[in-house]
């Protein structure tokens, strides 16, 4: 087991619903499987003031309900590694009360004056708070707190949250911020669905198996999907998601990253560098739309109103009018010899029919079908793959057989894996590993600067006024419970194919 190297975790923004719920529990998951060196501390800062141990009391419930079989007796040991400091962290005058805070902690518990940064509160503070830990010297190697061992060898990185910008422009000036304060080897954009099990999979399925590779382009696959359905609403957060939308929300981050994993080139070596070059490659083939073919590769909704609310632009904190998407799809090429001529179809929504993440790849069928006049062949296209992420954690193939009994006649069967019951372990958060990674310094699961600034070019034509033409009929366009708009609908069906709307 590689053990990481001990460091302080600074998380900026120690009481939003991110630490609360998914950092701290993640920490605890860590500190249980040994994955944490023993000197390791977290330290938790917002504005609110409070002492170590009011926020040890805070995040115990919220630690006990999230986190994966929570131990009182383990919980009191790492308790002791939970510390806490008030304070602006876009205010100049709270970075010497904080300086000295590490110093001594990093004096108490030989951190080595190691520190990894976690931003975890809204983005528009995201380049304030990095400007002013760069004034305060935090990530220059042998400033004060630091040189507590002058002999040893720190290093100081900053894990970035999603959103990284909200167009283009804002990704490159948060990017430009970034650089100026930290080396790109010590910055991790993160994406937690890069955490997730059947996706680090992706890679596996695809490079670890000889019977996979070989068909895996426009020769043999028709198309594939990417789903990422969801049944709730927008809840408490409309005056966000109404600055935000589908796209952004998902599309540009977490299911593009799925999208590179399921297209790129198989990287010469699993390392940091191979496997990030192949993201960047991969994102920047995508063939952007322009003119009317932006209206034709895509279909974008809002929800109408049901029993429980009104239709989306009707609730309140929505703006009047408000064209923002509860619901999108794409249509993406890729101008590359892999998959020229083949689809990929991305879709993702609010209050639709179930809730799902998963991959559908669709193989083309026979290049003759000998079958064609026997009962029960030439229906559905037999083979299909589907690597489901969520909720379950599964993946199916699909073949054709033959009907046991007297005659030919043909049916589809499905062979399924069951992650959870196979392999007989629940899912581990997905921030553990990643958190645990940036200590390790392995920037594998992490999108570089490049990567991230070509997915927004990729999607900018369904934001901005080139989109001008979907939305104009997006309001209460689909009925909740639904797949969606009707457009959907028709954006396969234009293709000649349809989505996979199974329960």
């Amino acid at each position: 087991m590689l053990q990481t190297d001990p460091c302080i975790l600074l998380i900026f923004g120690a009481s939003g619903d991110l630490t609360q719920r998914k950092l701290v529990p993640a920490m605890y998951e860590m500190h249980v499987m040994g994955q944490l060196h023993p000197a390791t501390v977290v330290l938790g800062t917002a504005r609110r003031e409070k002492t170590d141990d009011a926020w040890r009391d805070e995040l115990k419930p919220w630690v006990a309900k999230s986190a994966r079989g929570f131990d009182e007796a383990k919980w009191n040991e790492f308790a002791k590694r939970i510390f806490y400091i008030a304070g602006d962290g876009t205010k100049a005058e709270f970075y010497q009360p904080l300086d000295a805070r590490l110093s001594a902690l990093a004096k108490e518990h030989g951190t080595r004056g190691n520190l990894l940064i976690f931003l975890s509160v809204a983005e528009t503070l995201y380049e304030p708070i990095v400007e002013q830990i760069d004034a305060a010297g935090l990530v220059v190697e042998g400033k004060r707190w630091c040189s507590i061992d002058p002999s040893a060898k720190s290093w100081q990185r900053i894990i970035v949250e999603k959103p990284f910008g909200r167009d283009s422009a804002t990704a490159i000036s948060l990017n430009r911020t970034l650089g100026r304060a930290f080396e790109e080897e010590s910055i991790y954009r993160i994406d937690h669905y890069l955490g997730k099990e059947l996706v680090q999979s992706l890679l596996v399925l695809r490079f670890g198996n000889s019977i996979f590779e070989p068909l895996w382009n426009c020769q043999y696959i028709d198309h594939v999907q990417i789903t990422a359905a969801e049944t709730v609403s927008v809840g408490q957060r409309t005056a966000f998601y109404d600055a935000t939308g589908a796209i952004r929300d998902m599309i540009q981050s977490h299911l593009f990253q799925i999208l590179a994993f399921v297209a790129m080139e198989p990287p010469s070596l699993y390392t940091p560098e191979n496997v990030r070059a192949e993201k960047i490659k991969i994102i920047d083939a995508i063939s952007i739309p322009e003119g009317d073919e932006v209206a034709r590769h895509c279909a974008l909704g809002q929800f109408a109103a049901d029993s429980t609310e009104g239709a989306y632009d009707k609730l309140v904190g929505v703006a009047p009018g408000s064209t923002t998407e509860t619901y999108a799809a794409i249509k993406v090429h890729f101008d590359n010899w892999r998959w020229a001529g083949t689809p990929f179809y991305i879709r993702s929504g609010k209050k639709l029919a179930t809730k799902r993440t998963e991959v559908v790849v669709q193989f083309k069928p026979p290049a003759a079908n000998l079958f064609r006049k026997v009962p029960g062949f030439g229906g559905e296209t037999p083979n299909r793959l589907v690597i489901e992420v969520a909720p379950r954690e599964r993946l199916q193939l699909r073949f054709e057989v033959k009907v046991p009994g007297f005659g030919l006649r043909g049916a589809n069967v499905d062979m399924e894996l069951d992650y959870a019951d196979h392999f007989k372990a629940e899912p581990i958060e997905a921030y553990g590993p990643l958190i645990v990674d940036a200590m390790r310094g392995d920037q594998t699961l992490f999108k570089h600067r490049i990567e991230v600034e070509g997915a927004w070019n990729a999607v900018m034509p369904f934001l901005d006024q080139r989109s001008a033409m979907a939305r104009s009929t997006i309001h209460a366009n689909y009925a909740c419970g639904s797949w969606g708009p009707a457009s959907a609908d028709e954006l396969l069906g234009r293709d000649g194919r349809a989505w996979r709307n199974e329960a």
